[in-house]
């Protein structure tokens, strides 16, 4: 079968044409693929802002429930430890001590001329909370050596007291105020012998 120049011609011409028009389909696809890149990456951006923001606002949330707590505390260390027989003549907000390298933050440190009860206070307690508190208790002398001479006690407070955590809290000499309705309460029993550190 004879093929004429012509129609060889015509073949060739089909064949640039059909290139033409991948090469044209090819450099549209890839300009809607750029686009779209574009557009997910604005996208991606625009989230990653949205939860920072979230993110700020949470943590900003938090502090704020914990300054909530730490005001719903404060007030009522002052009744339930003279209940418990330790008189209170000081109250201290936010301690922070820098001393040798080391830190050491109190939420609320209440003293008497004998004793000290380092107060730790959580929106909602955990074993983890307790275990650090009480570290700081066993650091509190070394760091802050005016307190040498008292008796150190270690109390945790929290909107939420898990009863596991509680008890444990309880097992470990500290004791536990909790939230009870528009107030705060000790937990811990009457036959409750606090730790001395």
């Amino acid at each position: 079968m004879a093929t004429t120049y012509e129609e060889v011609l015509t073949l060739f011409r089909e064949v640039a044409e059909a290139q033409k028009e991948t090469e044209r389909k090819f450099q549209e696809t890839d300009r809607l693929l750029r686009e779209q890149s574009q557009e997910t990456d604005r996208k991606f951006q625009e989230t990653d802002r949205k939860i920072k923001t979230v993110t700020a606002t949470v943590g900003d949330l938090g502090n704020r429930l914990g300054e909530f707590v730490e005001g719903l505390v404060r007030p009522a260390v002052v009744r339930l430890f003279r209940e418990r027989g330790i008189e209170v003549h000081e109250v201290y907000p936010d301690v922070e001590v820098d001393r040798h390298d080391e830190g050491l933050e109190i939420d609320l440190l209440v003293v008497n001329d004998t004793e000290a009860v380092l107060v730790e206070v959580k929106s909602k307690l955990t074993h983890a909370d307790v275990n650090e508190h009480l570290e700081r208790l066993g650091k509190f002398k070394r760091l802050m050596p005016r307190y040498a001479q008292v008796r150190a006690l270690g109390a945790v407070a929290a909107m939420v007291v898990p009863r596991e955590v509680g008890r444990y809290a309880y097992r470990q000499g500290l004791f536990v105020l909790a939230q009870s309705g528009d107030s705060v309460v000790i937990l811990n029993d009457v036959k409750f012998q606090p730790k001395m550190w």
